[in-house]
């Protein structure tokens, strides 16, 4: 089997290929031009989205050509894929907003170069297409029949799926035969919910331009999907009580972002580094093999070197040390800024937690100190009506809150 595809198989990016042999042969041959797709439906990506997109690299770094796909055209109708209910729409303005927010989030990730990589915007052949062409075009190629045995319709069917969204897979499939015939594009890649959409695309490259067998043969096509990652637990990857785990700084700190790599259970640790780090696999073997804890506090660093960089890996790997052991650096520990005038009146321990975020409500905050979850500079707290004061600034005139094992947020005084 060719060596880039060996490699996604053992870092566990492989579930279905349209005909693996002949992509391997194809493959061996040289270089061949792939893409993965995303739909801007949102200001930032999410770390769900970029399991297709570390394929991508790991493709790349074997010599083949990358297209990132970004669907400023198909968002404006939203894929069911995997959804239960109608995406909400968003306006042009905002998705075209959007496009460039994530165009640089991936620049940053991939490095485009313009010829190994580069992105590309489905709008620039989506937007102004005749409705009543492209039907005669291409949606004379698609068979309703088999549009619904598709997983992914089936299941919105007995919910209710909109015209607006079965017309999805008809815009997905152009999409694959508009990259096919501009850039000899040969591969679509995306996860295992996308393969009706990436075989329809294949099987529409095929009725377009297949006929001869020399035909056929310069214009081969084929889909290859990874399994959708899920945590030990069963839960979708990437999401916590707080939501998705986001790219952008704004919407995720980089300290949450660490931190939820730190947490992942013992079971997903050897899975995430294969699919999230490029660390060789003897090397990723060795660290699981060691201790457990220093195995997540690695994966964490990798990971957010990798997604920030890594002077805000070295700043976030500095926070936690400090918090969880108290050799870092507290600085780069989360952190709050409280009138000094609150404490020296006397500020509840139950609306700092609160402030800082640890706790949604009073009651919540109750609940946890009297559950024996709640400390205050290393020391638990067991009054929910303590109220602090000067006396309890550390030595350095600040408070560390905790929450659980796991949560926690420096207050400093202004």
């Amino acid at each position: 089997m060719n060596i880039a595809l060996e490699t996604l198989k053992a870092r566990g990016f492989f579930a279905q290929c349209t005909d693996e042999k002949a992509l391997s042969d194809l493959m061996d041959k040289g270089p061949i031009t792939f893409y993965v797709g995303c739909d801007p439906t949102g200001p930032s990506l999410h770390i769900g989205h970029m399991v297709p997109f570390f394929a991508l690299r790991h493709l790349r770094k074997f010599g083949h050509h990358g297209i990132a796909l970004i669907g400023g055209g198909t968002a404006r109708i939203g894929d069911p894929s995997g959804k239960t209910e109608m995406r909400k729409m968003i306006s042009y303005e905002q998705i075209d907003a959007n496009v460039e927010t994530i165009s640089k989030q991936l620049d940053k990730f991939i490095g485009f170069d313009g010829k190994t990589s580069f992105a590309a915007n489905n709008k620039d052949w989506l937007a102004d297409l005749n409705y009543i062409d492209f039907l005669r075009d291409i949606g004379s190629c698609f068979s309703v029949n088999k549009m619904l045995s598709f997983e992914a319709y089936k299941q919105r069917l007995e919910r209710g799926l909109s015209f607006i969204e079965f017309n999805y897979q008809l815009l997905q499939s152009y999409d694959f035969l508009c990259l096919h015939e501009k850039y000899g594009c040969a591969l679509q890649i995306g996860g295992d919910d996308q393969w009706g959409n990436i075989t329809a695309g294949v099987d529409l490259i095929r009725r377009k331009l297949g006929g001869t067998e020399e035909l056929n043969a310069a214009h081969q096509a084929f889909g290859l999907t990874f399994p959708l990652i899920t945590r030990s637990d069963g839960k979708k990857m990437g999401k916590t009580e707080k939501g998705a785990i986001f790219l952008d700084e704004s919407m995720t700190s980089v300290f949450d972002f660490f931190q939820y790599w730190r947490n992942v259970a013992d079971p997903d640790v050897e899975k995430f580094f294969k699919l999230f780090t490029f660390l060789e696999l003897d090397e990723i073997s060795q660290i699981c093999a060691g201790d457990i804890n220093a195995a997540k506090e690695r994966l964490a660093y990798e990971v957010t070197k990798i997604i920030h960089g890594q002077d805000k890996a070295d700043s976030a790997l500095s926070g936690a040390k400090a918090a969880f052991s108290g050799e870092g650096d507290k600085t780069q520990m989360p952190t709050v800024e409280i009138a000094k005038s609150e404490i020296e009146a006397g500020a509840g321990i139950l609306s700092l937690f609160v402030q800082t975020g640890l706790c949604s409500s009073n009651g919540e905050a109750r609940k946890l100190i009297l559950g024996n979850g709640a400390s205050l500079n290393g020391q638990k707290i067991s009054d929910p009506t303590l109220k602090i004061t000067a006396e309890n600034l550390d030595s350095d005139g600040e408070l560390v809150l905790k929450s659980g094992k796991k949560k926690f947020v420096r207050i400093v005084l202004k």
